[in-house]
């Protein structure tokens, strides 16, 4: 072996060494620049703040507490349902002859509707009194021969069975004058018939048979729909827990006002009172049935439209009101956030009574005047500053919350104040 091939194979080691000290610097220089970069984001100091570490007052909404009247009103969804609806079909057959009135126009009981081609039941008629006439004659003439008979006999001219047969007759032709009769009066009425005329008061729908066709009694369509829309009623249905209030009211001669709102509960639309309810509970849904009555003197109610209902059952008079976005649940029951004069707020448990929306009335805990958290509850505690709009205070004379030592830790959650 030669000296360069012994030199040769000197520098592999050294070349191997060297790239190791390469690799060792790339990584080492990796871990520095992420050090390097990740570094300000750990020392970067928390800005937030704990629920009630805040480093002033917490700022709320309040409301007063009055005293005044609360109506008790129960809501619900209801259908407008007319008191009647009547399809106008013909009782006889024939060919229509005359339309007398305008689709959607207001008819009253007793206006003429259509009329029905008349000249056959004119004919039909006639006949019947002609027939009429004929038998009433042959009645007359067999009651004078009866008569003359009855003589006769007393006179012990003729036979008894003679004056039998005569009777008989006359009895035979009494009954045929009475047939005829019927059959007068029923083509009268055939005749009558023939003019169509509304038997309710209400507003006219679409025509549905038009001049000129051939109708019969068969039919299934009939000629036109009246729907009475003056009054008008609402029926809709309330939960069964409604029910013994409104029971009550009705049996001490009550009248229940009773409001339909549009769709989006938001304009009124008419003004009724409660009429009846069904006389059962619907088991499947727990409901009862009840149906209000509408004047409806501008037609704002359509049949079959889906309107809001507000039942007013009571008003509690000189109640204790506070607004319902005050009243909080959790560990104590009901409870608000009282108002204190240092501008603290305290945990008053309330009892409460019926609510109507967005007020409630309270039966014991709180006293007008008082002023509640409406807004900003759920980051309150006992004893916790607050910062209310407009300045304004507490009632005089208000015992300020007892307040929390300082180091104190810990927030209380939603609905479970610290003590």
């Amino acid at each position: 072996m030669d000296d360069s091939s012994t030199i040769t194979a000197m520098q592999k080691p050294k070349r191997r060494s060297l790239m190791r000290w390469v690799v060792w610097l790339v990584i080492i220089a990796a871990i520095g620049a992420a050090i390097w970069w990740f570094k300000p984001l750990r020392e970067a100091p928390d800005a937030r703040i704990g629920r009630f570490q805040s480093a002033g007052p917490t700022p709320v909404v309040v409301a007063t507490i009055e005293r005044g009247d609360l109506p008790l009103v129960v809501r619900a969804l209801g259908t407008v349902t007319p008191l009647a609806t009547v399809t106008i079909r013909t009782q006889i057959s024939g060919q229509i002859t005359r339309i007398a009135f305008q689709e959607g126009q207001r008819v009253n009981e007793g206006d003429f509707l259509a009329e029905i081609d008349p000249r056959p039941y004119k004919n039909a008629l006639d006949q019947a009194e002609g027939q009429l006439l004929r038998d009433q004659a042959l009645l007359r003439n067999a009651e004078t021969d009866l008569a003359r008979y009855r003589r006769l006999f007393t006179q012990d001219s003729i036979a008894r069975q003679q004056l039998d047969t005569q009777e008989n007759l006359v009895r035979q032709y009494q009954g045929t004058v009475k047939t005829d009769e019927a059959l007068v009066n029923n083509a009268r009425l055939n005749l009558s018939y023939c003019r169509i005329i509304a038997p309710i008061s209400g507003r006219i729908g679409l025509r549905l048979v038009d001049q000129g066709n051939y109708i019969q009694t068969g039919d299934a369509g009939g000629i036109v729909v009246i729907t009475q829309t003056q009054p008008i009623t609402v029926t809709f249905t309330l939960p069964e827990d409604s029910l013994p209030a409104i029971l009550r009211r009705m049996r001490e001669g009550a009248t229940l006002e009773t409001t339909a709102l549009d769709r989006r509960g938001v304009q009124t639309l008419a003004t009724g009172t409660l009429t009846s309810l069904d006389n059962q509970i619907d088991p499947a849904t727990g409901t009862v049935k009840l149906r209000a009555q509408f004047v409806n003197s501008d037609e704002s109610l359509f049949p079959n439209q889906f309107v809001n209902v507000r039942l007013l059952v009571d008003t509690r008079r000189a109640a204790v009101i506070a607004p319902t976005a005050a009243i909080q649940r959790g560990v104590p029951g009901t409870y608000v956030y009282t108002l204190n004069s240092d501008q603290t707020v305290a945990v008053r448990p309330v009892q409460l009574g019926p609510a109507d929306g967005e007020r409630t009335i309270i039966e014991s805990g709180l006293d007008p005047g008082a002023i509640v958290v409406v807004d900003g509850a759920d980051r309150l505690r006992e004893g916790v500053r607050v910062a209310v709009p407009d300045g304004t205070r507490a009632p005089e004379g208000a015992v300020p919350a007892r307040r929390r030592p300082e180091g104190g830790g810990g927030g209380a959650r939603r609905g479970q104040p610290a003590p």
